[in-house]
């Protein structure tokens, strides 16, 4: 039996929701897996369904293949009105992660009008989105940056001056990850 954690139990009725998305979410991904075996999720333990661990694959054709990432997911106790957290650790070389390994996409951005007005409100989060999409945008993202959103300014410039300097720091670190 799943329990909540103290999180879970001291907000009452959006905690509650939340868990039984979270569940259900989990099921979906267990039962139907991941397109190509991209990537698999889940709690990181039964007693906190609030934090879940991800393993992504990188893409192919990219600086990231052959890469497994461990990325952090951690909900919010009125999930799914609000988006989850997303961080990558170790963290990852890439212009939309920043330099702790928190993600920077909109689908992660709390929903409603851009004070910035750089995204449209449909481009944020809502609670339609699920996990799954979520992370399938992200391995999306970790083929094709989105430069005009840079979360590691340092990153973004490499990318933009010389791609192919970019592209070999991405495949040393993963070697570094990987202890090759």
């Amino acid at each position: 039996m799943i329990t909540m954690n103290s999180r879970g139990s001291n907000s009452g009725g959006n905690s509650a929701i939340a868990l039984r998305r979270l569940m259900t979410e989990y099921r979906q991904l267990t039962s139907g897996g991941s397109p190509d075996g991209m990537f698999t999720a889940g709690p990181i333990s039964e007693s906190d369904f609030f934090t879940w661990e991800a393993l992504i694959c990188g893409p192919k054709d990219t600086p990231f293949e052959g890469g497994v990432f461990v990325a952090k997911l951690t909900f919010p106790t009125d999930y799914p009105l609000s988006p989850f957290k997303m961080r990558f650790e170790p963290p990852i070389y890439h212009p939309n992660i920043y330099p702790d390994g928190t993600v920077c996409i909109s689908i992660l951005h709390t929903p409603g009008d851009d004070p910035t007005m750089y995204e449209q409100a449909s481009e944020r989060w809502s609670p339609v989105q699920s996990i799954e999409k979520v992370i399938l945008s992200v391995i999306s993202m970790l083929a094709e940056p989105n430069l005009e959103s840079g979360a590691n300014i340092d990153c973004c410039k490499l990318y933009r001056e010389n791609k192919a300097e970019y592209e070999r720091r991405v495949r040393e670190s993963i070697k570094q990850q990987l202890g090759l």
